[in-house]
């Protein structure tokens, strides 16, 4: 069976007029997706708050400080990641991952079995989702639905066919 076509698709937060329209499109998407996905991480370690962050800023640096408190396991191995998991069915947890994800060295959402990416921030500043073809169309009218402009770029990208599995991770 041929897997669907994925289409990737940009999210950095300086792409947006506003931080919260991403955090919008975000929540949209983990709302939409949720029978899809598994679980999402991110790297509890140094969280800092983005420059383009607005609205939330106080409330975001609350949690950040909370985080720091915790209390640290001993020294992390060599290679180790430390994650930090939120579960996207309760509320609370979406609209916290949504925001610290954007705060994070690394923040994934997977699918069940930790197979595939749909999102990914990497290093604060790239974010990027990875859509099959069918979570993009419920996703894309969930937010047409709710009346979020859809970034123009998004509307014009092209679905790729997955590479066979014997093919992946070549150039």
């Amino acid at each position: 069976m041929a897997e669907e076509a994925v289409t990737t698709l940009r999210a950095e937060l300086d792409r947006f007029e506003r931080a919260e329209v991403a955090f919008a499109l975000l929540e949209t998407f983990l709302e939409v997706a949720g029978p899809w996905l598994g679980s999402a991480v991110l790297d509890p370690e140094a969280l800092v708050l983005p420059d383009e962050m607005t609205e939330d800023r106080a409330v975001v640096q609350g949690l950040i400080e909370e985080i720091e408190r915790e209390p640290r396991s001993p020294a992390r191995r060599l290679l180790a990641v430390t994650e930090r998991a939120y579960d996207l069915a309760e509320p609370q947890a979406r609209w916290d991952f949504t925001r610290l994800a954007y705060c994070s060295n690394l923040a994934t959402v997977w699918s069940p079995g930790s197979r595939t990416t749909y999102f990914e921030v990497a290093h604060r500043a790239r974010a990027t989702y990875w859509l099959p073809d069918s979570l993009k169309e419920q996703y894309f009218a969930t937010l047409s639905a709710k009346r979020w402009q859809i970034p123009e770029d998004w509307l014009a990208a092209v679905p790729k066919q997955p590479k066979p599995w014997w093919k992946r991770g070549r150039s």
